[in-house]
């Protein structure tokens, strides 16, 4: 951030507002506290305001450890009963880290498929300890209990629609949120602002973030009698060919009750529907005599966007892009960089006695953050290039994953989100056997053949 060392400063606002300091909604005419002009000062009698953006694993993430940290801490969320479309994995470490409870996880999946263009089926799975699954959750259910605890520990919860953020144009003013709540227009100053508001941020277009490529993702939720949900207990499946998805894959994943059965793409969005038709019928003797009890389709985003950053405003989550290429995962890595977010926000203000400037946004948050996944994200950016680009790669994608070692790698750098520990010559062995399988469909291209084959053994 410019070096921003104020208290929020003379703002006059016309309407209703919630008071940083009181945390009701009062009406008031003037808003007024002295400002500094030193970088970094102790604030005088208050603490430092955030609002955070939306209340999802983000926004949620990084309310809580604001306002565990010191930091007076507003969360927006416009549809608290909600539920955006995903799959819903989660990796084993994320149920430590974020201390999720176990009545949250609807499966516990153990086992996993996948299917090539040609049918040809790989159980993907076959290295798991006894202990180790990958745990699926509706999203609902989740996001519901993340705010919940948010709010145990000091944030205030706004149920409402932020329609705009105005940028100050002095470094002393504050940030304005203008919100809609029972059908009257609000608004909150405050000093520092973190987007968690998704692909379609708004708070990402009010500092001029940059655009990024989007994906669609769309997908069924399917009640199944249960002999066949029973076949679905602890597996999930993913299905590759230019029939579900010319550049991604389709799904079928376990919830409690019910399979969601979906697709993605990028760059053939209108397509869509056909490409969710293809999975359904792929799948149809699986699912026949289930009835389809909900429709979702939510924009996914392709890669981070050029500025995640910008004065006193960071951008989480969907709304910074952290979505990887290949699996499409996203909870955790929305999570994790609302956590660090807000970490790095009580970090530079001490505990939210100091305000705190782009500067100290970049270095606590954005460096951070980019020297733990930067690579990982461009690695499978790559991967996707690679083996999503046609059907005869998405063979080879399919007999390199029968592979134990590779699952073996797989699974250890998915649940634990580090690199696994491999063993040299096994590492040489599969990436010749990647780069065979590439030669034989005519698709390694100058990025492989550039790419550092012993980078390239920690991620396949």
């Amino acid at each position: 951030m410019a070096a921003i060392t104020h208290p929020l400063h003379s703002l006059t606002l016309p309407s209703k507002t919630p008071t940083p300091s009181s945390k009701t909604f009062t009406k008031f005419t003037k808003f007024t506290i002295k400002a500094t002009s030193t970088k970094n000062k102790p604030i005088s009698g208050r603490r430092l305001t955030a609002a955070v953006i939306g209340g999802g694993p983000a926004g949620s993430s990084a309310a809580e450890a604001l306002a565990s940290g010191g930091v007076e801490t507003y969360l927006f969320e416009r549809s608290p009963t909600g539920a955006k479309p995903c799959g819903g994995a989660i990796p084993l470490c994320m149920l430590d880290e974020f201390s999720i409870p176990p009545h949250l996880i609807d499966r516990k999946v153990t086992h996993m498929k996948i299917i090539s263009p040609s049918n040809l089926t790989v159980d993907f799975g076959k290295t798991l300890k006894s202990h180790e699954y990958i745990s699926m959750v509706r999203r609902e259910v989740l996001d519901s209990y993340l705010r919940s605890r948010a709010e145990s520990k000091g944030v205030t919860l706004v149920k409402a629609l932020v329609t705009n953020l105005d940028v100050p144009t002095s470094p002393n003013h504050p940030y304005v949120i203008t919100y809609t709540a029972n059908n009257r227009i609000k608004y909150l100053p405050v000093d520092v602002v973190v987007g968690a508001d998704g692909a379609n941020s708004r708070v990402a277009k009010s500092i001029h973030a940059g655009e990024y490529a989007c994906a669609i993702a769309f997908q069924e939720r399917i009640k199944l009698p249960d002999d066949k949900m029973s076949y679905y207990e602890n597996l999930a499946e993913m299905y590759v060919g230019d029939d579900v998805s010319p550049d991604f894959y389709g799904w079928v994943f376990p919830k409690c009750d019910h399979v969601a059965v979906g697709t993605g793409t990028v760059c053939s969005k209108p397509n869509i529907k056909g490409f969710q038709r293809a999975i359904r019928s792929r799948v149809s003797p699986k699912i026949a005599g289930g009835t389809v009890i909900k429709v979702e389709a939510h924009p996914i985003p392709e890669h981070p966007r050029p500025i995640r950053v910008r004065g006193r405003v960071a951008l989480v989550g969907d709304a910074a892009g952290y979505v990887t290429k290949c699996s499409g995962e996203g909870i955790y890595f929305a999570a994790k960089s609302g956590r660090m977010c807000g970490e790095a926000i009580v970090k530079a203000s001490e505990g939210g006695q100091m305000m705190i400037g782009e500067e100290d946004l970049k270095r606590e948050y954005l460096k951070q953050w980019d020297s733990k996944y930067k690579m990982t994200f461009r690695f499978l950016d790559l991967l996707q290039h690679v083996f999503y680009g046609s059907n005869a790669a998405r063979e080879a994608l399919v007999e390199l994953c029968g592979d134990e070692y590779v699952q073996r790698m797989t699974f250890e750098s998915y649940l634990y989100k580090k690199l696994a520990q491999g063993n040299g010559w096994e590492d040489f062995k599969m990436v010749s056997s990647t780069i065979g399988s590439l030669i034989r469909c005519k698709i390694v291209g100058r990025e492989m053949e550039s790419f550092d084959p012993n980078v390239l053994a920690k991620f396949v």
